[in-house]
């Protein structure tokens, strides 16, 4: 196994510096360092995300369920402008999870129109294509789908193909850290710095307060905190890390060992996340991809293929590929 790029005293430094603007890039990778810089999501078509649902629309029911494609858009604003063309309020309508939006991505929706025929026309908007759309008896919620199937592009990739096959391959057969990703922590962790500041104030409560958002984040970082103190340990296969709420942990005793360690610093973020009424969760510590393809096409350009399920990051697996950089090379 390929030692992973951290020491002891830098993974201490990452768990206990909370001022120290919670790089993600910090944490360590499994199969040590990136194969070369590339650049990443230049253009739309770079990052394409086909959600993945097992559902059969019944034909009928309360419901209308369309299948969406859109283009720099994201999530909630499209439910939103549904509501606003058929008529309904934003609760009516529902969907499965977040996508990003500078990308081509296609999921579904549901619209809650009991005892009414609503003419698909009437959904028509210059910021989405309607791909199909039929009756159902189910309002789509936050986690119903499978996961999500990917298409990436790294461009101006300088690396041997030979080693990233090697890599890819490592990928395939070992998994890669299960992490939440940046999008999850917003720009320069400006998601955890309020959560730091909600938290310091005692006013990080639940989603009613409008504060979901950084709940997610503070949750989300202590779990990366837990996966990279375990790569420094040694092995993610089959282990879980918590995602921090109320109630007593299933964790292994081996686990619940090294939580606390790494936690030792956070008990202010784990009080906190207690009382907002979450309720504690585990969440795999590995994640593996599945159907992973690549294929290089000229200059330098690498497209991977693969499927993740719901809830786990594509930039999770090419941060153990290549150090991705946006055009005129700002770091994502």
């Amino acid at each position: 196994m390929t030692e992973p790029s951290v020491t002891k005293s830098s993974m201490n430094e990452l768990s206990a510096d909370k001022s120290n603007q919670f790089d993600f890039h910090r944490m360590p990778r499994l199969f040590g360092e990136p194969l070369g810089r590339a650049m990443f999501r230049s253009q739309l078509e770079d990052f394409q995300v086909d959600e993945i649902i097992d559902l059969q629309p019944s034909g009928e029911g309360e419901h209308l369920l369309v299948h969406i494609r859109k283009r720099d858009q994201n999530t909630t604003w499209v439910a939103g402008l549904l509501a606003t063309l058929a008529g309904l309020k934003r609760n009516d309508v529902g969907y499965c999870g977040m996508k990003d939006r500078f990308a081509v991505t296609t999921q579904w929706y549901s619209l809650h129109i009991p005892g009414r025929e609503l003419d698909i026309a009437q959904l028509q908007h210059d910021d989405f294509e309607i791909i199909t759309s039929a009756r159902h008896n189910k309002k789509l919620r936050r986690g119903m789908h499978q996961g999500n199937q990917f298409k990436l592009v790294l461009r101006d990739f300088k690396a041997d193909p030979v080693i990233v096959a090697e890599r890819l391959s490592l990928i395939e057969q070992r998994g890669v850290p299960n992490y939440f990703a940046e999008q999850r922590f917003g720009h320069d962790g400006g998601n955890l710095h309020e959560a730091q500041r909600l938290i310091a104030a005692d006013q990080l409560k639940g989603n009613r307060h409008g504060t979901g958002i950084y709940l997610s984040a503070a949750r989300s970082w202590l779990f990366n905190l837990v996966v990279a103190k375990t790569i420094e340990r040694g092995d993610l296969s089959d282990q879980t890390g918590p995602l921090w709420g109320r109630g007593r942990s299933n964790a292994s005793a081996d686990s619940a060992l090294l939580e606390t360690e790494v936690l030792a610093d956070w008990q202010g973020w784990c009080y906190a996340l207690e009382h907002a009424g979450l309720k504690q969760e585990r969440r795999n510590l590995l994640l593996k991809p599945e159907n992973l393809h690549a294929s290089w096409s000229e200059n330098e350009c690498l497209t991977l293929s693969f499927s993740l399920p719901s809830g786990c990051f594509a930039t999770a697996l090419l941060r153990e590929v290549a150090e991705l950089f946006r055009p005129k090379f700002e770091a994502l």
